[in-house]
C-alpha cells in the first residue's frame, strides 16, 4: 500500500449492494497526502476566518451569513454527480466556518462549557456513525455511491467539526494554549496511522480517527499564528492568516482539479 493512502483503503461495500443502487459516482476524494494537508488548511482558515468575521460584522450577520454559505455549498456538492475538487473543497470550508461559529455561539452565548460540550459532541458523533453501519453496513467514503450514503458521510463530517472544535478549545482552556495543543494534536493524529500500519486498527476506524484530529489541529496551528503574545500567539492577525491560509488552500485545491491526483478510481 502506498503512503498516500495509508489511512484509508478499504472499499467497504457489502457484497450483495445492488448494482442499482449505484447512481452516481463517488463524491468525495481519494486519501492523498493532499488531502490531509487540505483538511488541516481548511480548518484553521475556518476558525480565523469564523473569528474574523464576528469581529468585523454583527455576530448574528455573520452567523446567518456562515449558514446561508454552509447551505449553498451543500446543495452545490449534492447537485453534482461525481467528486469536483473546488465543490467539495468549498464545502469542507463552509463547514469549518460556520462549524466554529456554532461551536462559538454555544460557549460563549449559552454559556455551555467545553468539557459538557465535547462529549456531548463524542455521542452525536458515536449515533451517525452506528446509524450510518446499521443501515449501509460500512462506513468506507469509498463506498459513496448514493445519495443516502452522502448523506450519511456529510453528517458524519459535521460531526466530527463540532467534535474536534470543542475538544480543540477545551485543551486551550486547561493550560496548553495554543502551540501546546497544536503538539499534542500532532502526535495524536500519527497514532492511527501507525496502528494501521501495525495491524492493530482497521483502515475505515483509523480514518476517521485522525479525521476529527485535525480539526483541532488546524485550529490550534492557526490561531497561534493569529493571536496576540498575550494569549500565546505570533500575533499575526486574523485577516492576514485567513488570506494566507486560503491562499495556500486555493492553491493545492487547483493542483488537485487538474492533476486528478485525488480522484478514486472506479
Amino acid at each position: 500500500m502506498s503512503t498516500e493512502n495509508v489511512l484509508d483503503h478499504h472499499r467497504g461495500d457489502r457484497p450483495d449492494t445492488p448494482a442499482h443502487a449505484r447512481l452516481m459516482a463517488t463524491k468525495v476524494p481519494e486519501v492523498t497526502v493532499c488531502f490531509w494537508v487540505i483538511k488541516v488548511l481548511t480548518t484553521g482558515m475556518g476558525e480565523t476566518a469564523s473569528d474574523f468575521l464576528a469581529k468585523a460584522l454583527d455576530p448574528v450577520l455573520a452567523v446567518g451569513l456562515g449558514g446561508l454559505g454552509l447551505v449553498a455549498s451543500l446543495l452545490l456538492q449534492f447537485a453534482v454527480r461525481r467528486y469536483v475538487a473546488w465543490i467539495y473543497w468549498t464545502g469542507i470550508v463552509m463547514v469549518s466556518v460556520f462549524g466554529t461559529m456554532a461551536t462559538d455561539v454555544l460557549h460563549v452565548v449559552l454559556g455551555v462549557p467545553y468539557a459538557l460540550s465535547t462529549p456531548f459532541f463524542m455521542i452525536v458523533l458515536a449515533a451517525v456513525f452506528a446509524l450510518w453501519h446499521l443501515r449501509e453496513g460500512t462506513l468506507s467514503i469509498h463506498s459513496i455511491h448514493t445519495r443516502r450514503r452522502e448523506l450519511f458521510y456529510w453528517a458524519a463530517v459535521l460531526a466530527t467539526f463540532a467534535l474536534g472544535t470543542a475538544a480543540g478549545d477545551l485543551t486551550a482552556s486547561v493550560g496548553l494554549r495554543y502551540l501546546g495543543s497544536a503538539a499534542l494534536f500532532a502526535v495524536a493524529i500519527c497514532v492511527p496511522a501507525l496502528l494501521h500500519r501495525s495491524g492493530l486498527l482497521g483502515a475505515v476506524t483509523a480514518f476517521w480517527s485522525a479525521y476529527v484530529v485535525t480539526r483541532p489541529l488546524g485550529a490550534s496551528l492557526a490561531d497561534w499564528m493569529a493571536l496576540p503574545g498575550s494569549r500565546g500567539g505570533l500575533g499575526m492577525g486574523l485577516g492576514p492568516v485567513t488570506l494566507s491560509w486560503t491562499v495556500a488552500i486555493v492553491g493545492f485545491v487547483a493542483y488537485l482539479a487538474v492533476s486528478n491526483r485525488d480522484t478514486q478510481a472506479g
